[in-house]
């Protein structure tokens, strides 16, 4: 079936839907079942919306179907030497490109070059009143105003269903090393925040039972002269890119365990507030994954940050995945969703069980 006649027929979908008044249950890839809460609600699917509408590797931009399987854009974007900056998890063969944006999940890459959110430049989607939008450009003086397309990222589906998206892209590093060094929590962080006041290219970094991992990437004299710099202080070992790939795809043993792991986002300088043996830590101290039996919501806003269940495996029989909205917060999100979908047909409750 053709681009236009699959979303034409999304369109009639949401249509049908807004007829009977009932809900759609949003999928693609299906790789993120476990992220959000269940929705019943008859299937409407984006696997087969695939292909690059246009790239052009000079202009930094590609604009790709929602369908795309991520896997594919990377390798078609590594073919010339360029990379999604925000480097996005693959949770399996079948994640896709609108999965990634729908769910506004980044990598390790995330704290040196931004989230998913700042890489989206536009957006088509099929809103609630079965109308099809288009949201900012291709370029970044293309955005006034509300910036719409990025509502989207982590909308999961609520306010619409993601059809196109114009991704900034960024050329990949000259060179790139990554070490590994024996330190503790504290000293990690402290020195991870004096090598970047100091200049070094830190592109990712991993906190795990008293070892500091961390990924050099830029020019190949840069990566040599930060090389020298660590070297003045820690004995260190060369690791090779696997292990970030395991990080990215949250598939390193750490997360096997997958009951009691929750994902906290706090500023780099919060306290650690669960034992360390049980965390790794992520974007220079900022991303946390813990095993806890505690409800971390409640801790991690004493903390001042945010925390989320996150059962990997399988479905989500949960119904508090995400934190608590505060008051303002939530009628800022019931205004939105009253915006884009009147009826509440999209993905009902995904988020939280009044949107």
């Amino acid at each position: 079936m053709k681009s236009k006649d699959l979303s034409q027929n999304l369109i009639e979908q949401v249509n049908t839907a807004i007829s009977n008044k009932s809900p759609i249950k949003i999928t693609g890839g299906g790789s993120k079942t476990f992220y959000g809460n269940n929705v019943d609600g008859e299937t409407i699917s984006t696997a087969d919306h695939t292909g690059i509408i246009e790239y052009q590797p000079s202009e930094l931009v590609v604009t790709v179907r929602s369908g795309t399987l991520l896997g594919e854009l990377e390798a078609e974007l590594k073919a010339n030497n360029q990379m999604l900056a925000f480097e996005p998890p693959q949770h399996s063969a079948g994640t896709t490109i609108g999965g990634v944006i729908a769910c506004g999940l980044s990598g390790p890459r995330r704290a040196a070059c931004g989230a998913a959110r700042d890489f989206v430049l536009g957006t088509t989607i099929i809103n609630g009143k079965a109308e099809k939008l288009r949201f900012g450009g291709q370029v970044m003086k293309n955005v006034a105003g509300y910036d719409a397309s990025r509502l989207m990222v982590g909308a999961q589906g609520t306010l619409g269903v993601l059809l196109d998206i114009s991704v900034k892209v960024l050329p990949l590093n000259e060179s790139e090393v990554s070490l590994k060094l024996n330190t503790g929590a504290a000293e990690s962080g402290k020195k991870i925040q004096q090598w970047i006041r100091q200049g070094l290219p830190i592109t990712a970094s991993c906190f795990l039972k008293d070892t500091l991992y961390i990924r050099l990437g830029s020019t190949h004299s840069a990566v040599k002269q930060s090389l020298a710099v660590i070297r003045r202080d820690f004995t260190n070992e060369e690791i090779d890119n696997d292990f970030w790939l395991q990080i990215k795809n949250q598939q390193h043993e750490f997360f096997s365990r997958t009951d009691k792991l929750w994902r906290c986002s706090h500023q780099v300088t919060s306290e650690l507030y669960e034992q360390s043996q049980d965390q790794l830590l992520e974007w220079n101290g900022a991303l946390r994954w813990i095993h806890s039996d505690k409800n971390l919501h409640t801790i991690a806003e004493q903390h001042g940050g945010h925390a989320q269940r996150y059962p990997l495996a399988g479905g989500n029989e949960q119904s508090d995945i995400f934190q608590p909205l505060s008051p303002g917060l939530a009628k800022i999100h019931q205004r939105l969703k009253q915006a884009f979908d009147p009826d509440n047909i999209l993905n009902p409750g995904r988020l939280y069980s009044n949107l």
